[in-house]
């Protein structure tokens, strides 16, 4: 890296391992928001494409008004390191960003947790493998985690953020904080899963979509129909348990009461025993509570609703 290009750029420095859409795209985010970038990846050909496919995604978020820089500025802090070492040196943080595929990460981490002084955070954007597969054994082994983001993301703002057993609280601490700083949103998974949080729900989805094609109940068209112009407008602006609370006035107690024995049958269509028991159905509840007082019910609903009315009208804008 050139003088002038440590000079000119803020302090903190993000390298990101792996070329792919993941680490493009989590470079982009890390420039816009002002960090430096040093990315790598062994696939020349990879390289080769990065500073088109950075253009590219910039001028669409400029196109909708998402960012207030320029590309001259990101691309000013993004720097192609020639190899592993080269990415590493200088950076307090490193994001790894290589294809799904455990022994790779595990060859990566050794490497990583070689070369990378000790402060430095080692994340993964692993969807489904965990931190207790590929870094158990390592020196560093307290300060590598799961930091997966939803793809990609520049527009999915959300990092499940994943420690495994051994992970010191300081290193989440820390990703947290570089998190935050890039405009992102952490995400706490409080314990180590496969598929973590987003894709055991995406994958819980697709399971049933999958099946209901097979078994001639709806088509592809038509199941994506009614997730983007059903589900997927409510989902834009709450989630499933906030849904399911504001869909019963009552709250999401009354709707386990209403709807929990059909969501149990459906379930036990696929061979499926997870009930909703009063004490879990309990739990629930007394988090919605926390977040939304039933006496702030309705107009939780009329707001939910005017969201939804933007997005359709933003639609609409855009389909003219």
């Amino acid at each position: 890296m050139s003088d002038e290009f440590m000079s000119a750029q803020p302090s903190t420095i993000v390298a990101v391992i792996g070329a792919g859409s993941i680490g493009v795209a989590f470079s982009l985010q890390f420039a816009i928001a002002g960090h430096r970038v040093r990315l790598h990846d062994a696939n020349n050909e990879q390289i080769q494409t990065v500073l088109r496919r950075i253009k590219t995604s910039f001028y669409d978020l400029e196109s909708f008004g998402l960012t207030d820089t320029t590309i001259d500025n990101v691309l000013s802090r993004v720097y192609l390191a020639t190899d592993i070492a080269d990415a590493v040196a200088g950076s307090s943080h490193i994001q790894e960003c290589v294809p799904e595929d455990i022994e790779l990460k595990r060859k990566i981490f050794e490497q990583l947790d070689a070369l990378a002084p000790a402060g430095v955070t080692l994340a993964s954007s692993s969807s489904a493998i965990m931190t207790s597969e590929f870094a158990a054994d390592l020196p560093g082994a307290e300060r590598c985690l799961v930091a997966h983001p939803g793809n990609p993301p520049f527009l999915l703002r959300v990092v499940e953020v994943v420690p495994a057993p051994f992970t010191a609280e300081k290193t989440v601490d820390q990703v947290c904080q570089l998190i935050r700083s890039a405009d992102l949103k952490p995400v706490m998974v409080r314990r180590e899963i496969r598929g973590f949080v987003f894709n055991r729900l995406q994958g819980a989805m697709l399971r049933e979509a999958y099946c209901l094609v097979r078994d001639g109940i709806a088509g592809v068209d038509e199941i994506d129909r009614i997730v983007r112009d059903g589900l997927g407008l409510r989902w834009a602006a709450v989630g499933p348990f906030e849904a399911a609370d504001l869909n019963q006035r009552g709250g999401i107690r009354r709707h386990a009461e209403i709807m929990g024995p059909a969501y149990a049958e459906m379930g036990a269509d696929r061979g499926q025993n997870d009930p909703w028991t009063p004490d879990l159905v309990q739990q629930v509840e007394a988090e919605r509570r926390t977040l939304l007082p039933l006496d702030q019910w309705e107009d939780r609903v009329r707001w939910r609703d005017r969201r939804m009315m933007a997005i359709l009208a933003t639609r609409r804008s855009r389909s003219a």
